[in-house]
């Protein structure tokens, strides 16, 4: 289980497409800022998609995605270079933040519209130092066919493994708009997104029984 809260970000170093699927090694060596210690067969989560560690060394880790992943993903799309978000599971004595994310990743939405003005994203400040950041965007995204009643305003929604409120929902025009802070926009991989990128989508788990509850039941 995880909580949508990214740990830091690093850069794929390889992808090898299978017939059955693919392997993806990430670079953890020099490219990232925290220590973390991750050992041959732990889980953690690449942009969202929960992965086994199989080989591990100083440098880099490999895991391999079947193919349902790679159907409902785009890590098989990822070039050398490429950066993504990095989130090991939550202990069972940690602290929870964001909300439940399990990183069985449904499908992917895309980027309609970016709001860099004034008025897009919240306007929230950070501690940079002896500076002081202010500001974030407006993200405007499709909503994936046949996951709009899990989509509701100030509902949570996990994009590329980040934990996000959903700022409005319109349903006539098929989207929900998020509002990104600082902290998220300098800490994991949303700042590079425009409009056509393609993020993963996991549906928050509590609103998929909710549903499924009053399908059976209603």
């Amino acid at each position: 289980m995880y909580t949508g809260l990214v740990e830091t970000t690093a850069a794929v170093a390889a992808v090898d497409r299978l017939e059955n699927g693919c392997r993806i090694r990430i670079e953890t060596g020099t490219d990232h800022d925290l220590d973390l210690a991750i050992a041959p067969e732990d889980s953690i989560a690449v942009d969202g998609v929960c992965v086994t560690a199989e080989r591990v060394t100083d440098d880099w880790f490999e895991a391999f995605l079947s193919a349902e992943t790679v159907s409902r993903t785009r890590l098989d799309e990822r070039e050398p270079g490429d950066r993504v978000n990095l989130e090991r599971p939550l202990p069972a004595d940690g602290r929870f933040h964001g909300h439940l994310v399990k990183g069985t990743v449904d499908t992917t939405t895309t980027v309609l519209a970016v709001d860099e003005s004034e008025e897009g994203g919240e306007d929230v400040k950070l501690d940079t130092g002896d500076e002081r950041a202010t500001g974030g965007r407006n993200l405007t995204l499709e909503i994936p066919a046949n996951y709009e009643q899990y989509v509701v305003e100030k509902g949570a929604v996990a994009l590329d493994g980040i934990s996000l409120t959903v700022a409005g929902v319109d349903d006539d025009a098929g989207t929900f708009d998020i509002a990104t802070v600082p902290t998220t926009e300098a800490v994991t991989t949303l700042s590079e997104r425009r409009p056509g990128d393609r993020l993963h989508f996991e549906a928050d788990v509590l609103a998929k029984y909710a549903a499924r509850r009053e399908t059976l039941t209603g």
